[in-house]
C-alpha cells in the first residue's frame, strides 16, 4: 500500500474501497461532516471507470432545469424509469436515485466545488416510452485545470487518453474530421482535462481539502467482521487487504470497487450474454462483489451490464486489450449496420445499450447467433466527409477495416451474401434519399437526429446513401462500459443480507452494486447519476445526516450564480 495524501494509520472512522465517482462522492460526503476517511484503490492509478468514462450524470428534475424554465419532475421521472427498467427494478431504489438526484448535486457543487454545464437539449434514450423527455436530464463537468486543481498528485489520476473536449463540444462537432485539435492541443498543455477525468479531479480535490486520506495499490481481500451476524450484534469493523495488513473502520466501510467485467469466468457464468470486449480498466475483477458475498450479502442484477457496440481496433489499457465504443461511426448519416446475412437488424441510431442487445439474440433452430458476425458499412464519400475513428480518407487503410472495391467484393471479405449486401444498400438508399426508414425508423426521434449531422444534404440528419466505392466494414461486437448487478444495497446504500437485512457497517455504491435502475439506460449519464446520489447517500447516512443539505434553501440569487458558471 502507498499513501499518496495523509500518513499511515490504522483506524479512520470510514474506510472506501476503490476511488471512482461513486467512492469520492462517498468519501468527499462522509469527509465533509467530519468523519476521518480513507479512500483505498487497488490500481496504482485513481479514477476508476469514471476517470475513462464521458462523465454525464443523469439527474431527474434538477436545478439547472428548474432554473432554465424546464419543465420536469419527480413523477415523470419515475415514470420513465419504471418503464425504461424494464420491470425489473426497485421501488426503494429507483426513489433513493430519483427524489435525491438534485440533493446529491447541489450538495457537490456547493459544499464540494464541482462545477458542471448544463445540456437542456440531450434527449432521453427511449423516446416512445412514458415519461421521457428531450433534454435537461443531463449535465457535465466542466472543463477542470487538474494542475491547479491537484499538484503533483495529478499524475496518478487515470487518463483516457482523449484530448481535453467536453462531450457537448463533441456532439457539436460530431465527426472527428471537425475537430479544432490545435485549440485542443492547447487546452493540454496548460492542464485542462474534460469529462470523467475532469469530475474525478473535482472530486478528488474536494475530498483531500475535507481531510481525507488516500492510498493506491491497495487491494481488499476480506473484510474484517465481528459476530456471527446481524441478530447478535455482528458488524464490519474494517479491511484487511491482500497483503495481510488490516485497517479498522468505526464506523463503516464502503464499497466501490467496480464491476466484475475482467473476471471472464465470473462474467461469463453470470452476464445474460458473452461479453467480448470492455473498456473500463481491467483491475475491474469483482473483489468487492466476493468481500460482501464472504459475509453473506445479498446479490442482485448480476446478468446485466453497461451494454455497448464497439469495435476491437487494438486500443490497449494498462496492457490489455480493449474496446472501442462505436458512437458517430453507426449513427452519422452514409453508414449501416448489417448482420451475419448481409441485411440491416436494427436501427444503427438508437441508444448503444439496447443496440447491443440486438447483438445478443441467437437462432434458436440453427443453434448459432442471429445477427453477428455484425459490420458497419460505408462509403468513400462517408470516409472522407468524417473519417472513421482515427482513421482518414488518404490513409493507408488499418487493420481493423476491411476494403473492397465493389460491395459484391466487401461481401467475400466480411462473408455475407452479395446479393443480400446489394439489395439491403439499394433498398436503404432510396429511403435516405427520401429522408425516412420504415424498416427500422431510424432518424424519426429526438435522439437519432442529435447524433446525426446538421449539414447532411439529405433531408434527414440521420440518413445517408452509401453510393461510391471502395465500401468499407468495421466489425462489432457485444461490449460494456462494465458490469452494473452486484451486491444488494437499500436505498441509502446499506448492504443487504440474503435475508434483506442491513449488514451493520457496511455500504456499496457504484458497478459493484445492482444498478438504481436495473437493466435500464434512462439517457447520457445513468451510470454515474444514480450511482454518484448513492455515494452522497451513503455518505450522509453514515454521518447521521437527512439526505436533504443545508445548501437546499439556496434563494433563486444562488442558483442563478451556479448556472451561469456552469455556461
Amino acid at each position: 500500500m502507498k499513501y499518496l495524501v495523509g500518513s499511515p494509520r490504522s483506524t479512520y472512522d470510514v474506510v472506501v474501497l476503490g476511488s471512482g465517482a461513486g467512492a469520492l462522492t462517498a468519501a468527499a460526503t462522509a469527509a465533509h461532516s467530519g468523519k476521518s476517511v480513507l479512500i483505498l484503490e487497488k490500481a496504482p492509478l485513481l479514477g476508476g471507470t469514471s476517470a475513462i468514462s464521458g462523465g454525464m450524470l443523469w439527474i431527474a428534475a434538477n436545478h439547472h432545469a428548474r432554473h432554465a424554465g424546464f419543465e420536469d419532475s419527480v413523477d415523470k421521472a419515475l415514470e420513465y424509469v419504471r418503464a425504461v427498467s424494464r420491470g425489473r427494478g426497485r421501488e426503494e431504489l429507483f426513489a433513493a436515485a430519483v427524489n435525491h438526484g438534485d440533493s446529491m448535486l447541489g450538495f457537490v457543487e456547493q459544499e464540494l466545488g464541482v462545477r458542471f454545464i448544463y445540456l437542456d437539449n440531450f434527449p432521453d434514450y427511449r423516446q416512445d416510452l412514458p415519461g421521457s423527455v428531450d433534454g435537461g436530464r443531463t449535465i457535465e463537468p466542466q472543463l477542470a485545470n487538474i494542475d491547479q486543481l491537484l499538484g503533483d498528485l495529478a499524475q496518478h489520476v487515470r487518463s483516457d487518453g482523449r484530448a481535453p473536449f467536453t462531450m457537448q463540444e463533441y456532439e457539436d462537432w460530431g465527426a472527428f474530421t471537425r475537430f479544432p485539435w490545435g485549440e485542443l492541443d492547447a487546452r493540454a498543455k496548460a492542464g485542462l482535462v474534460a469529462k470523467g477525468r475532469a469530475l474525478v479531479a473535482m472530486l478528488l480535490a474536494a475530498a483531500i481539502r475535507e481531510g481525507a486520506h488516500v492510498a493506491v495499490e491497495a487491494r481488499g481481500e476480506h473484510l474484517a467482521y465481528s459476530g456471527q451476524g446481524a441478530d447478535d450484534g455482528g458488524r464490519v469493523t474494517g479491511v484487511v487487504l491482500a497483503s495481510g495488513e488490516r485497517i479498522d473502520a468505526t464506523e463503516a466501510v464502503v464499497i466501490a470497487t467496480g464491476g466484475f467485467e475482467w473476471d471472464h469466468t465470473l462474467a461469463d457464468s453470470m452476464l445474460a450474454s458473452r461479453l467480448y470486449t470492455m473498456c473500463s480498466p481491467p483491475t475491474n475483477e469483482g473483489d468487492g462483489l466476493r468481500m460482501a458475498q464472504r459475509i453473506g450479502a445479498q446479490t442482485r442484477g448480476t446478468r446485466e451490464a453497461w451494454w455497448a457496440p464497439m469495435s476491437i481496433t487494438g486500443d490497449t489499457r494498462d496492457g490489455q486489450p480493449i474496446g472501442t465504443l462505436l458512437r458517430f461511426e453507426r449513427q452519422g448519416p452514409g453508414s449501416i449496420m448489417v448482420n451475419r446475412h448481409g441485411k440491416r437488424f436494427a436501427n444503427e441510431s438508437q441508444n448503444y445499450n439496447d443496440l447491443a442487445r440486438a447483438l445478443q439474440s441467437w437462432d434458436s433452430p440453427n443453434n448459432t447467433t442471429l445477427n453477428t458476425p455484425a459490420h458497419v458499412v460505408f462509403d468513400q464519400s462517408y470516409l472522407e466527409r468524417y473519417g472513421v475513428l482515427s482513421h482518414r480518407a488518404g490513409e493507408p487503410t488499418p487493420d481493423y477495416l476491411i476494403e473492397g472495391a465493389t460491395l459484391e467484393e466487401l461481401a467475400a471479405k466480411i462473408g455475407v451474401h452479395a446479393e443480400n449486401l446489394v439489395a439491403t444498400v439499394e433498398r436503404f438508399n432510396a429511403l435516405a434519399q427520401k429522408g425516412e426508414d420504415p424498416d427500422f425508423h431510424r432518424g424519426e426521434t429526438a435522439y437519432d437526429k442529435y447524433w446525426g449531422d446538421a449539414a447532411n444534404a439529405w433531408p434527414n440528419p440521420s440518413l445517408g446513401p452509401l453510393e461510391r466505392g471502395p465500401f468499407y466494414a468495421l466489425e462489432v461486437v457485444n461490449g460494456a462500459f462494465g458490469t452494473n448487478g452486484g451486491i444488494a444495497t437499500d436505498g441509502t446504500a446499506r448492504v443487504l443480507d440474503v435475508d434483506g437485512a442491513p449488514i451493520t457497517g457496511l455500504f456499496a455504491v457504484g458497478n459493484a452494486t445492482e444498478s438504481a435502475y436495473a437493466s435500464g439506460y434512462p439517457g447520457a449519464g445513468a451510470t454515474l447519476g444514480p450511482l454518484m446520489t448513492m455515494g452522497y447517500l451513503a455518505g450522509r447516512t453514515i454521518a447521521g445526516q437527512a439526505a436533504a443539505h443545508d445548501g437546499e434553501a439556496s434563494s433563486a440569487a444562488g442558483l442563478a450564480d451556479l448556472a451561469g458558471a456552469a455556461r
